[in-house]
């Protein structure tokens, strides 16, 4: 990466932002939409075969306190990728210097850091070691705040330390207990993000009951679907709660799955619903306030139970065990640099494997978890972020790109619904969920003067984090990833099943083992799923399918270009929605697209679709010629425009993801 981004700097471009940036933050820095434009008159615009333009740097003092420093250090790596390859070829060391650090309580330590007697597709981590993870969760001090709440049209902030969240979690312990409920029988949380959410899920993991996690956004069909895969005893929920403004009733949605006996939370004002027969208030659910004997074992035994998101078909019900939140802790550690004392943020839901998440990066490093009840498009949330001292702030592309273009600047690229609102104490955010884009991510470094640098984080469910990220020891360029995660190895092969070049495309197999993977499935075959037809890495060793699109740009960076079924063939050539997306989005009149691919009636070659959210008034007519050239111009002539549909809206799963599948299915073939 070294030589790629010194050829930047030669070349005069970082030093001439660097110094435009080191101006902005000593005076008032202009408007976003000149800080753009200095930016693309330093770097242009780089293809793939050009080292991407760098936003940030890490600062000598940055490195010198981050967690990766120590790590960097204990390894006697020499730089950060010798590190990375160290973490892969030495696990033994690695995990045990890393489970040292954080503090991971074993009732029964482990014999040894990984047995790989079997094939990779199984290995044994932790054999021998007895735990429950749910002990690693609250070692801070007790008086130490574990989460700060805050709730959409409320401005005071509400504070538990890690005393009260262990109490109210034993509570809930005692409450499975006497429920009925024993260990290895499972409860469901169907919820948002709350102090309670928190406590329930934390009890229930001490309690021996596997959480069936199902986001509040489904539907009572999908809820009760997820509660019959998942086998859950019962559900634990809230009356209603409030979300832009809106009621959104979940007890109802409960009573119309048919769903087993459920706990509920009174709303946030009105009265309690009346109850069916058997399901009880939280007050009267709670056990005795006193401690709670966690039930530990073998690290195998499931703690989680998440799902796919997918948007057709039964979802792969994925399972997390004890070892999986080591995975979360370690990237939130390493990657995230989450410290004893930060403040975490990351709007999400218990029903992605976001949510699960966030309490194990935050609490098992010893910090806060800050939860927002609400919307976090406004600016409740953005004043929410600031006076709740958020230190990390996580995103999805589809957020992010809401607050730049809120309010009312004329051209939709100033402060949007952060417009007077001080983020400066936020020295790191860190993205997921989908591809994102770049004048979206420059914008929001441009909110902490480019102190923050946004660390790109890509993995799934069935890898319990991330497989490609960033760090803090590395320079960033907006919307790029520069390193697998530690302790994950992968490649990038094309068609040909050979590594790709600088400059190509191709889709991203992992290398087994890691830990972290999923090892089993629910209700699939996880060998079918994950390893069958794949083909053999470089060196012979065995590979998983993941199933993302990535471009090698030089230097050591990596571009997201989307799910490996999001790539068609345009007029005989390979590109992803993704990359077509990035170029409609840059259309001033659009404020948001998706690129599918569609064949005629009785097959053919694939004609692209484009749905658009317009950002204002606008001609279908018009739109569609300048796109095309746009398209042209950037990408390739050979794509074309088959049909542009104005949509109010794009569809996307609980976790945010685009489901391009559902605007294909609702297109349908076109008439010859």
């Amino acid at each position: 990466m070294e030589e790629a981004t010194e050829r930047i700097a030669a070349a005069g471009g970082e030093a001439r932002w660097r110094d435009a940036v080191r101006r902005w933050r000593e005076g008032a820095p202009p408007p976003f939409s000149r800080q753009w434009e200095v930016y693309r008159e330093c770097f242009g615009e780089p293809g793939d075969r050009e080292a991407p333009p760098l936003a940030w740097r890490p600062g000598e003092e940055q490195t010198r306190r981050s967690n990766l420093a120590w790590l960097l250090g204990e390894s006697g790596a020499g730089d950060y990728a010798a590190l990375h390859a160290w973490t892969v070829a030495d696990k033994e060391r690695f995990w045990r210097l890393t489970l040292e650090r954080l503090g991971v309580v074993f009732r029964r330590p482990p014999d040894r850091i990984l047995d790989l007697g079997g094939e990779v597709e199984d290995p044994v981590w932790l054999p021998g070691a007895e735990m429950n993870v749910a002990e690693s969760c609250l070692r801070a001090a007790p008086g130490a705040p574990a989460v700060v709440a805050g709730r959409e049209g409320d401005e005071g902030l509400r504070t538990v330390s890690y005393g009260e969240l262990e109490k109210l979690a034993d509570r809930v312990a005692h409450g499975l207990r006497g429920a009925g409920l024993a260990a290895g029988e499972a409860v469901a949380l169907y919820m948002p993000m709350t102090v309670e959410c928190v406590a329930a899920y934390l009890g229930a993991v001490k309690a021996g009951c596997p959480v069936v996690s199902i986001a509040d956004s489904f539907s009572a069909e999908e809820l009760a679907r997820r509660l019959e895969i998942g086998e859950a005893r019962a559900v634990v929920t809230v009356a209603s709660y409030h979300w832009a403004g809106r009621s959104i009733d979940l007890y109802e949605k409960v009573r119309a799955a048919g769903a087993p006996a459920a706990v509920v939370l009174p709303p946030a004002a009105g009265e309690p619903p009346e109850l069916r027969a058997g399901d009880l208030a939280w007050a009267d659910f709670l056990g005795p306030p006193q401690p709670f004997a966690a039930v530990a074992g073998d690290p195998y035994r499931v703690t989680n139970v998440l799902f796919s998101s997918g948007t057709t078909g039964t979802p792969k019900a994925i399972p997390w065990t004890h070892l999986t939140p080591l995975k979360c802790a370690m990237d939130g550690h390493f990657h995230q640099d989450v410290r004893p004392g930060d403040v975490v943020a990351w709007p999400t839901n218990i029903g992605w494997m976001m949510g699960p998440w966030l309490i194990y990066a935050a609490l098992v490093n010893r910090a806060t978890i800050a939860l927002y009840e609400g919307a976090p498009t406004g600016p409740g949330f953005a004043r929410f972020v600031r006076d709740a001292g958020v230190t990390m702030l996580g995103v999805v592309p589809s957020l992010v790109r809401a607050w730049r273009t809120a309010g009312s600047s004329p051209d939709a690229t100033e402060d949007g619904a952060l417009s007077g609102i001080d983020w400066s104490g936020v020295r790191l955010f860190s993205s997921t969920g989908e591809p994102s884009n770049r004048r979206d991510y420059l914008w929001l470094m441009s909110r902490t003067g480019y102190r923050a640098p946004v660390i790109e984080y890509l993995g799934g469910t069935e890898i319990g984090g991330g497989h490609i990220t960033g760090s803090v020891l590395q320079p960033a360029s907006p919307s790029t990833f520069t390193t697998p995660a530690l302790g994950c190895g992968f490649v990038v092969l094309g068609e040909d099943a050979r590594p790709v070049a600088e400059g190509e495309m191709g889709e991203l197999y992992l290398v087994p083992p890691a830990l972290g993977l999923s090892q089993t499935l629910l209700n699939r075959d996880h060998h079918e799923v994950y390893y069958a037809g794949c083909p053999r890495g470089p060196a012979g060793q065995t590979l998983r399918r993941h199933g993302d699109e990535f471009v090698r740009l030089p230097g050591g960076f990596w571009r997201a270009q989307g799910r490996a079924d999001d790539t068609m063939n345009l007029g005989g050539i390979k590109v992803g929605s993704v990359e077509l997306e990035r170029v409609m989005d840059a259309h001033p009149a659009v404020y948001e697209s998706a690129a599918v691919a569609v064949q005629p009636a009785g097959g053919g070659a694939d004609r692209l679709v484009a749905y658009v959210v317009p950002a204002g008034e606008t001609d279908p007519a018009t739109l569609r010629r300048e796109l095309q050239r746009q398209i042209a111009s950037r990408l390739n002539p050979l794509f074309k425009i088959h049909d542009l549909v104005l949509v109010d809206r794009l569809p996307r799963t609980a976790s945010n993801k685009l489901m391009r599948r559902k605007l294909r299915a609702a297109y349908g073939a076109p008439a010859e």
